[in-house]
This record gives C-alpha cells, structure tokens and sequence, in this order.
C-alpha cells in the first residue's frame, strides 16, 4: 500500500537563518502528521514536531489560518505542503 499525498497548503515565506516556513493552510494539520514538501527543486519530508500561529504555540491549525513551521531543510516559497498518510 503506498503513501497518500493529501495537499494541505502552499509555502508563503521561508526564513532561512530559523529554518522557519510559513504555510497558508488549505486543510487541518496537526503536530505529530508526516508532511512533505515538494516543489521544483524541493523534496523535503518530515514529522511536524511544532507550529506557531502569530507566535503562539499550537498543537492543530485549521484551513485558512497562516501557521509558521520549523522545517529540517531549504524550501522555496511557492512549495506546496502536504500531509503523508
């Protein structure tokens, strides 16, 4: 059975010193999901450990809402985000 790829948002801005991605969310997300990130030159998956939403820490983010997420490599704005399940 392979992975499923569920689109959950796109990346809006990146900062590169924190390792930090701010992603505009299209579907829920939760701490603890396998995300993957990919775009043209990005492959990047990972667990997500933490999100912030207007520095706040939260533990679940709803379609809509911008989050800030710590992220284990480079991305590029326009990457799009999605959840492994």
């Amino acid at each position: 059975m392979g992975e499923e790829l569920q689109k959950v948002g796109k990346i809006t801005h990146f900062f590169a010193k924190i390792s930090v991605a701010v992603v505009e969310l299209k579907a829920p997300i939760s701490v603890g999901d396998k995300i993957a990130i990919k775009g043209p030159t990005t492959n990047l998956e990972q667990t997500l450990e933490s999100m912030e939403i207007e520095h706040e820490k939260v533990t679940r983010a709803e379609a809509g809402q911008s989050i800030g997420l710590k992220v284990t490599g480079r991305v590029r704005e326009s990457d799009t985000v999605y959840k492994i399940s």
